[in-house]
């Protein structure tokens, strides 16, 4: 543009911008002009010069600018968005003062004096809040200040210029200078402005950068802590503090404070405190509840200057807070037992009292301190005492003698006395609502109306609770339409009588009140007609209703004898309440009146209407609770009938929102039982109109009221059923106006009737179902299941009300569901339905292990029990709602089911609930598919209640959904399927307008518009909203329509987009030290396009209450939006890593429930978070794990674990890597406990980013200076130690030689303790995974029903005795399997086993095994790790992996020198081998692709490591007993295992097992073996699922070790066996054992203790050290009576033997030497070295002598012993005469009394005593095989390898001789014990089994040959 006509051509405002100055000058011009013609101040014209507006002032050309000026001024005086731009304030001073000093100190004098009127005139506004900002300026400049200031008026000056928004003001201004300025003097106070504060103007201080470098070592040296303090308290009081001091600083000094010896740091530290609290203001209020507690502990400190020094700390700290904050805190000392802290926590909220207003004391909060207040009236201590009433004084003043006098009931009048004294001489800071009597210095300056306005509210506005449970608003008289929308309570301070009569005397004519009072009833007549028309006259405004209702109590009063004038009193208290603003101060004055006459024949209708006009105006919740309280402490009948009939008529008329149902229930409690009928009608009635808002739940709170009356409220209950309550039409005006600010009472009327249940005290009766009741429900005999279900329902009955907790009752509860007796199926249905009644709500988590199997007993084919399951069904879902049901796949897994009778009965029963649900889980659609199959079922039933279920489906899934699932049916199917569903489109119900159960829990809303929400009828659940909430047309219905779609809304892409945008740096990255607002912002602004809109406003709200109701609808819908969860869950975890950084424990608590539960979900979902939402997260959350609150670490720990299953526990390492790093010893000790957690668990691999660095970091921590810190960075150095053993020394680095001895001491000490001690103390709760990718479980946060296992483990506590010397993989491995609940876990079918299969003849080859993998070395270089290493190979899931351990495990064993090695390992190998057993049981041969050859391969392996193991005694007796018990059950369980015997040579896999439980039983520790025996036969006959056979072979292998007593008495510990025994006979005492179908038990148990008493006399009642009450033991009284007929027979046995001893005394000499040679000769057959020389010998000598009597030798030794000898000798007779066979006998029955055998199932018994050792079988075979002429078929040289091993039982002829005379010895010992018993596995006689036998022998030697 070259000339001007170029830019003339422009527009305005582009002129306006042009760079020729004088384009832009003729711009301004024009612009100066349009704007002088703009009439409209909100024309868009405006909009475009806005941000020019700026370049007009400050334009470069001094011309152009001075037109610019004038333009601007224009824009400003003219345009409306110029307000907006520059702000509502006139001007904000701040940014002036700030510049102040600056222009002070400026060289021309010209700005100096200008700044100088600057100052003056700034210092007329706001007065000494100016000196601090200017207080560094030049001394004389502010001298000459000074003197200007002084010379200032007093007067405030008043503002002359107005903005346009204070055009009301102005015009107020100008009406008063027209009137005068004396007149508008009482208004001042409105127009004045708040003075300024000096804190604002001052500028924020950033002191942290000021702290020396050094400042957090030095503060822990206490020779330099005292500097450093006073650095940091003088920097704090500098100025405006910022919050960069938060935390660690204020953490430090309150260390100081708590923990210092020295007083005068304390009294320093405290001073700092304050200095923080008083800079940082507010900001310090966030860390308040931390250092209060610290406070009020050190008040015990009595030097004055450590005491003022925390007082000033504590009060500064109040001021940063609320009292509600810290109440907790305070209220937790108050019953300290050191005066001091009591009078100074009393003394403080004196002091902190005094800044309060009525409204920050509400009943809430003033309730618990004046309990605690009036406990220390009494105190011994004076000091506490006057503190206490000086509080109490205080909190008088401020809230009114009204509001304290509740509380102070129970004070005598000295007391009393003396608070109001204290009361008087409190001054109250800031004395505008000062409360008590601030306001009385001037009531009659005033016109009455002022006192009567409302106060202003004292919190921030709170949703009212009553109207959206009511009526239209329309339904309030019109007349008061303009309260309508009031929602302020009415506040009012009482007023003297004074006060009183002066206001009333202002509106009541003279005469009036002058009649008041006189003594004639005329006079007092026509005086209250004068007062009721001044009355009606009155104008709201102009109505002093306090001073007019204390002038009706006037004397008489309400002693008024006269009923005319007293009817004429009541109506006008009734008018004064419609009419006037009557508070709740007014209406206890007339209150008491009002009841008393409330019974009056003539008076008692204006009563009630009076009442009822003071609960329209003061909510009838509060009203009615003062009147019924009132009425009940009267004692009048008639007074108490009626106010309960006015009280029921009320609730019609009002409405049930709000009401105390729990204040009202112990008054109709005592109406009931009142003597009077009236009284007792009255409540019944009260009652029933209860019952039509609660309903059913009422009637629990009066079942033990007498039957008689109970029928009478039954009657009641009755009449009232089906009615719906009727709508209210009153109370509506005054909705908000019922809250108190009472949090107690908001939360009554929030929950209303609806929570009725919550308010009932429930039992906790887990103790009382005992194990004895759970085992008597599971017993085989119904009549016993009869009992222990009728005991069920007596502990539930007696408790009525009951908590969710009820121990193990649900699985035994679950058994008789399918029960065989019908009659126990109906009896536990009644029990459930019980249970329903009695828990409530709580329900919910017993549907899924109680509920859903009722749906299965609908299957039943009998009516009558569908009948009682589907009522069963109802109760429970009358409890828990649909919503629980639905979830899951159970309701489909029920469906699938093809059983007509609960197929009809199911869809019938979803035909009927899904139509009453608004929104249904996603699931549903599960059920789809079966629901199309039932449509073509073959039962005509089935089939017509698939087609009524069908629109009920359809109503909630869609036609489209339903429509498209019958994709997957055949083409026949389909066509026939989808005309059903358009038939059931035509008839599909709308989605419900009212919830069923509306009628019974809250006042239905009017019909008409509950007919809307019809028409969109068809629309998916999750965008539909709960139409219940719809019908009331209110303002604030819009709302609730809101909330009634999802709430978290799935955005495609979105959080990749977020991913995308942080590594771009385009948004700020999540990552901070306390969040910032742009953070926040950040924040809100990526949640809106993910939440609904009314969700995001409660997150985001500054009300800590509207956090936790967001968590909790979030909560709601998690499962049912989980998708659009999992869509936006990095926005979910950063909103939640904000409330960390909250102080509010409820919110804290609430966000934890939340994540449980989240995590919980994304793991069921197989969710993994990615690194973008771990790392804005577990930072944070790692934070909390130091959290000093238990509860709130105990829930951090349980999401830590949870984590592992969603992110790696390789990655989750770093972070908690970091949080070691961390200030807080806390939170260090804690991160270290789950780093050792982790390698634990997962392994050396966990630790990143390598195992040497990690550890070095963590091993730095053993020199902490915490104890908790050291003792956690030893216990994960030790979890590393076990992990790679010694190889820790070099992975750790250099160590003090201090901390290395700890380290060294702690490993030495692990080794040592207990496994119970090291698992319980070391590791609480923490079990993992032995995988990485299995799942990382500490302890399940919600534990599973424990199985059969784990219940007899937890009972008897074995196994905790294992826990340290068995790797946590094993535990874990086995808790895995345990659960795996696929497969069978119930003992099998059991087979028959025979005596001859015994017999055959089985050789256990020689083992040759695979040398330990040459790497192995390479990765562990210690041999304790490398047995740990392979160990938990051998419990590995793949089978080649198992067997490749098991033989380098037999290569040690094998090896004389190697076998030591594995001393300390055996505990930890037989847990791994009893594992892998139960893993081949319930998985491998399951598994039909499993080869069975390698099945036996390895079983093979197993049988032939253990029997390598239990041939050497050392190693065998290391095993403990709750090892020993379940190796046990392994074996005999493999022994009875049918599939065995279907494996090709399963026969000898059993006898070799055979082999080896005798291999155990003779080589373990006795003690031990014993007691798991007597353990295990215990668990067997408790267990109902197991087989009679696995009992029996229990019981022989018990036998066989009763026989081993004689040797092994004095290695047992028989106090221990004892214990066992004394344990058995508690479960089954000696009545109850008889009732078992078999006697072996109790024969056995019997022939144990008599052995024991056999063998010890009376020295066994010495071993019962270990029974607690051995008195009341029953194994006391059965020894003593053994002992005592032992005793009888000794004597008897002595006689004879004196006798036979006369006769042969001449033959003592002979005898003494062939004595002599006989013992020499049995010494050396019971040594194990020189037995056979011995036997060779004695069979010599008795040929040398065959009238040798070798009965008193053999006599005092075991029948084991002697048949030992007696084989032995017959033997060598074999052998020496070569004759072909031994001689045999006869067979004994499997149940002696004495000997009871272990048979052909159990086990073959070598009876000589000698190791059933392969070579030793192998040596006496070939010299039988050589004298027969046999030749060996086996050579040893050719015995196949171990790795295709078949173990068999060394199988000879000399076994089977050894059986058949073992036979034939038990046989004549029973028939000389002539006892009789039968085998219950065999039926034919000894004689044929022993002829059966001797051709078994001709056929094996046959085949020989």
């Amino acid at each position: 543009m070259g000339d001007d006509s170029e830019w003339m051509k422009l527009p305005i405002d582009q002129k306006c911008e042009h760079k020729i100055w004088k384009a832009r000058l003729n711009g301004y011009e024009e612009a100066l002009k349009l704007f002088q013609k703009i009439e409209d101040e909100k024309s868009p014209e405006w909009g475009k010069y806005l941000g020019l507006i700026k370049k007009f002032v400050t334009d470069s050309n001094a011309v152009a600018q001075l037109k610019g000026l004038e333009a601007a001024f224009a824009f400003i005086e003219n345009a409306h968005v110029a307000g907006n731009e520059f702000g509502s304030k006139i001007i904000t001073l701040k940014p002036v003062v700030k510049v102040l000093p600056k222009l002070f100190e400026s060289r021309e004098k010209a700005v100096r004096d200008e700044a100088k009127l600057l100052a003056v005139e700034i210092y007329r506004w706001i007065r000494d809040a100016l000196r601090t900002p200017l207080q560094n300026i030049n001394s004389v400049q502010l001298k000459e200040l000074e003197e200007e200031w002084v010379k200032l008026p007093t007067a405030a000056p008043k503002q002359t210029r107005f903005l346009r928004s204070q055009q009301d003001l102005k015009a107020k201004f100008e009406q008063q200078q027209a009137a005068g300025g004396d007149e508008a003097d009482g208004d001042d106070d409105e127009v004045e402005a708040a003075p300024v504060d000096p804190y604002e103007l001052l500028e924020a201080v950033e002191i942290l950068s000021k702290l020396p470098k050094d400042f957090y070592e030095k503060i822990v040296k206490p020779k330099t802590r005292e500097r450093r303090l006073w650095g940091l308290g003088s920097s704090a009081k500098k100025g405006n503090s910022t919050s960069w001091i938060l935390g660690n600083g204020i953490s430090c000094v309150s260390k100081v404070i708590g923990k210092d010896a020295n007083v005068m740091l304390v009294a320093m530290a405290a001073k700092c405190l304050a200095g923080l609290a008083t800079g940082l203001r507010k900001k310090f209020g966030t860390y308040a509840g931390h250092v209060v507690p610290t406070i009020l502990e050190k008040f015990k400190e009595k030097k004055p200057q450590v005491v003022q020094a925390l007082q000033e700390a504590i009060d500064a700290v109040f001021l940063t807070t609320t009292l509600q904050n810290i109440s907790e805190d305070v209220l937790s000392v108050m019953d300290n037992k050191n005066p001091s802290i009591k009078q100074q926590a009393s003394l403080f909220l004196a002091r902190s009292f005094r800044h309060c207003t009525p409204s920050m004391l509400p009943k809430s909060v003033l309730k618990p301190f004046c309990a605690a207040f009036l406990k220390q009236v009494n105190d011994s201590a004076p000091e506490v005492r006057d503190a206490a009433f000086e509080a109490l004084g205080t909190a008088m003043k401020v809230v009114g003698e009204k509001a304290v006098n509740p509380f102070l009931a129970d004070v005598d009048k000295l007391k009393l006395d003396k608070i109001k004294e204290c009361a008087d001489k409190v001054e109250l800071v800031g004395k505008k609502g000062g409360g008590g009597g601030e306001k009385k210095e001037k009531p009659a300056a005033k016109a009455p109306p002022p006192v009567e306005a409302p106060a202003k509210p004292s919190g921030p506005p709170k949703k009212a609770a009553g109207p959206p449970k009511k009526g239209k608003p329309a339904s309030a008289p019109s007349t008061k339409s303009k309260k309508a929308s009031d929602t302020k309570e009415i506040v009012e301070t009482e007023l003297s009588p004074d006060v009183c009569e002066e206001k009333a005397a202002a509106v009541l004519p003279a005469s009036c009140m002058q009649l008041l009072d006189s003594g004639n009833w005329k006079e007092r007549l026509a005086s209250m007609e004068e007062f009721q028309r001044a009355v009606e006259q009155m104008d709201k405004s102009e109505m002093p209703c306090q001073a007019l209702v204390k002038m009706l109590a006037k004397k008489p009063g309400w002693k008024e004898t006269n009923f005319q004038v007293m009817q004429m009193k009541l109506h006008i208290v009734g008018l004064i309440a419609q009419k006037g603003s009557f508070s709740k101060t007014s209406a206890l004055v007339v209150l008491d009146g009002l009841v008393d006459k409330i019974g009056d024949v003539k008076c008692g209708s204006n009563a009630k209407e009076a009442l009822t006009a003071i609960g329209e105006a003061c909510s009838l919740p509060w009203t009615a609770e003062q009147v019924v309280s009132m009425a009940f402490t009267q004692k009048n009948p008639k007074n108490q009938a009626e106010t309960l009939n006015w009280l029921a008529n009320a609730m019609k008329e009002f409405g049930f929102a709000g009401i105390n149902v729990k204040a009202f229930i112990n008054n109709v409690k005592t109406a009931l039982g009142a003597t009077n009928p009236a009284v007792r009608t009255s409540a019944i009635t009260l009652l029933g109109v209860m019952y039509l808002y609660m309903g059913a739940p009422l009637r629990m709170f009066f079942e033990d009221e007498k039957p008689a009356l109970l029928s009478q409220i039954d009657a009641e209950f009755e009449k009232m059923q089906g009615q719906s309550p009727p709508a209210p039409i009153r109370g509506t005006k005054k909705a908000g106006a019922e809250e108190e600010g009472d949090a107690a009472e908001e939360e009554e009327v929030d929950g209303g009737a609806g929570d009725i249940m919550d308010l009932l005290p429930r039992a906790n009766i887990s103790d009382k179902i005992t194990l004895d009741m759970v085992s008597k429900i599971s017993d085989k005999n119904w009549k016993i299941r009869k009992e222990g279900l009728d005991e069920v329902a007596a502990v539930i009955s007696e408790a009525k009300f009951i908590q969710a907790n009820i121990g193990e009752l649900p699985m035994a509860l679950k058994g008789r569901l399918n029960d065989s007796n019908k009659l126990l199926v109906q009896q536990a249905l009644n029990i459930l339905q019980q249970i329903a009644t009695a828990m409530g709500p709580s329900l919910k988590q017993h549907v899924k292990t109680l509920g859903i199997p009722v749906i299965t007993v609908l299957g039943d084919s009998k009516p009558n029990v569908r009948a009682a399951a589907l009522s069963t069904l109802n109760a429970w879902v009358e409890q828990t709602g649909m919503k629980e049901w639905l979830e899951g796949e159970d309701l489909s897994e029920e469906l699938k089911k093809e059983n007509p009778f609960l197929r009809q009965e199911m869809l019938g029963w979803l035909a009927e609930k899904l139509p009453t649900m608004h929104t249904v889980p996603a699931d549903l659609m599960l059920c789809v598919p079966h629901l199309y199959t039932c449509l073509e079922d073959r039962s005509g039933d089935v089939r017509k209640k698939a087609q009524d279920a069908l629109p009920t489906f359809m109503m909630h899934l869609g036609y489209e959904k339903m429509s498209k699932a019958t994709g997957k049916l055949k083409p026949a199917s389909k066509d026939q399927v989808v005309g059903m569903l358009e038939k059931a489109r035509a008839v599909m119900p709308a989605k419900p307008a009212a919830p069923a159960k509306a009628a019974v829990s809250k006042p239905p809303a009017s019909s008409a518009p509950a007919a809307k929400p019809a028409s969109g009828s068809c629309t998916f659940p999750l965008t539909t909203g709960v139409a219940g909430k719809k019908p009331p047309v209110k303002a604030g219905a819009k709302d609730e329509e809101d909330k009634s779609g999802p709430i978290f809304i799935l955005v495609p892409n979105g959080k990749e987009q977020r991913i995308k945008e942080e590594k771009t740096l385009k948004i700020l990255k999540w990552n901070f030290n306390t969040p910032r607002d742009e953070y926040v912002e950040q924040l809100k602004t990526q949640m809106s396009t993910c939440l609904a809109k009314w969700l995001q406003d409660e997150l985001f709200h500054f009300d800590f209450q509207r956090h936790v109701k967001a968590i909790g609808a979030m909560i709601e819908r998690m499962e049912a939006e989980c998708e659009a969860v999992i869509g936006c869950l990095d926005l979910i975890l950063k909103w939640f890593t904000l409330r960390f950084f909250d102080t509010n424990t409820s919110v804290l608590m609430k966000a934890l429930e939340f994540l449980k539960l989240l995590f919980t979900m994304l793991s069921r979902k197989n969710y993994q978070l990615n690194d973008y939402e771990a790392s804005s997260f577990i930072p944070y959350l790692i934070l909390k794990v130091g959290e000093s609150k238990d509860v709130v670490r105990k829930d951090v720990r349980a999401i830590l674990t949870m984590l592992c299953k969603v992110y790696a526990a390789s990655k989750v390492f770093p972070f908690l890597m970091e949080g070691t790093k961390s200030k807080n010893s806390k939170q260090r000790s804690e991160c270290l406990e789950e780093l050792g957690c982790l390698i634990e668990n997962f392994g050396m691999n966990v630790c990143q980013p390598t195992p040497a660095k990690a550890l070095k970091e963590i091993a730095v921590h053993i020199g902490d200076r915490d104890t908790t810190v050291r003792n956690a960075s030893l216990n994960t150095v030790l979890a590393a130690y076990n992990a790679c053993g010694d190889q820790v020394f070099k992975l750790i680095g250099n160590l003090s030689e201090k901390e290395m001895s700890m380290l060294e001491e702690r490993i030495k000490r692990s080794a040592k303790k207990t496994p119970a001690a090291s698992a319980k103390q070391e590791r609480p709760q923490r079990e993992h995974p032995t995988n990485p990718s299995a799942t990382f479980l500490r302890k399940p946060v919600q534990e599973e029903v424990p199985n059969k296992l784990s219940q007899a483990r937890a009972q008897h506590a074995h196994l905790e005795q294992l826990a340290p010397s068995i790797p946590k993989e094993f535990q874990l491995d086995l808790d895995v399997f345990e659960n795996n609940h696929t497969c069978a876990s119930d003992i099998p079918d059991l087979v028959q086993h025979k005596l001859e299969e015994v017999l055959e003849p089985v050789m256990i080859p020689e083992r040759k095994m695979s040398s330990v993998s040459p790497h192995f070395d390479d990765i562990h270089n210690s041999t304790a790790s490398t047995i740990n290493f392979v160990i938990s190979q051998v419990a590995s899931g793949d089978i080649n992996t198992s067997i490749q351990a098991l033989a380098q495990i037999d290569e040690v064993l094998r090896q004389v020198d190697k076998a030591e090695a594995m001393s300390g390992h055996i505990d930890q190998f037989l847990i791994a081998t009893f594992m892998q057993l139960r893993l081949i049981y319930n998985t491998h041969m399951a598994d039909d692709r499993l080869d069975n050859k390698d099945i036996f391969k390895l079983y093979s392996c197993i049988i032939g490591n253990m029997l390598s193991l239990f041939s050497m005694e050392s190693l065998a007796r290391e095993a403990s007993m709750g090892v020993l018990k379940d190796l046990m059950h392994g074996l005999i369980t493999l022994m009875l295992d049918s599939r065995v015997e279907d494996i090709e040579d399963g026969q000898q896999l059993i006898r070799s097992v055979n082999l080896l439980v005798v291999r155990v039983l003779e080589k373990s520790d006795q003690s031990n073996v014993l007691s798991a025996l007597l353990v295990l036969l215990q668990d067997s006959l408790i267990s109902t699922a197991g087989s009679p056979m696995f009992s029996e072979l229990v019981m022989k292998c018990l036998w066989r070790m009763i026989r081993f007593l004689p040797q092994t008495i004095n290695s047992i510990n028989l106090d221990r066996i004892l214990l066992d025994v004394h344990n058995f006979m508690k479960v089954f005492p000696k009545e109850k054992l008889k009732q078992l179908k078999s006697d072996v038990p109790h024969r056995t148990l019997k022939t144990l203790l008599h052995t024991l008493c056999r063998l010890t006399g009376a020295k066994i009642l010495d071993h019962m050290s270990m029974i607690e009450n051995r008195n009341e033991s029953e194994l006391e009284a059965h020894l003593r009576r053994v002992v005592k007929h032992s005793a009888n027979l000794s004597g008897l046995k002595s006689e004879k033997s004196t006798e036979k001893g006369a006769l042969r005394s001449d033959d003592k000499v002979i005898k003494a030497k062939v004595s002599d040679i006989l013992s020499e000769i049995f010494k050396k057959i019971g040594s194990k070295e020189n037995t056979k020389e011995g036997l060779t010998e004695l069979y010599e000598y008795k040929q040398k002598y065959s009238d040798a009597d070798l009965e008193p030798f053999l006599r005092n030794t075991s029948q084991f012993f002697q048949s030992y000898v007696e084989r032995g000798l017959r033997m060598i007779e074999s052998e020496r005469e070569g004759k072909g066979r031994i001689q045999t006998s006869t067979v004994i029955p499997q149940h002696s009394t004495d000997s009871y055998l272990p048979s052909s199932s159990a086990v073959p018994i070598s009876s000589n005593g000698e190791d059933l050792n392969a070579a030793a079988y192998y040596e006496r075979l070939k010299i039988l095989r050589q004298r027969r002429g046999l030749e060996n078929s086996t050579p040893e040289e050719d015995r196949p390898p171990f790795s295709s091993l078949r173990p068999s039982v060394a199988s000879s002829t000399d076994m089977l001789h050894s059986k058949l005379s073992q036979l034939k010895e038990s046989r004549e010992h029973f028939q000389q014990e002539q006892s009789h018993s039968h085998s219950p596995t065999r039926s034919s006689s000894p004689a044929s089994n022993l002829d059966d036998l001797k051709k078994r022998l001709e056929r094996i030697k046959s085949n020989r040959q």
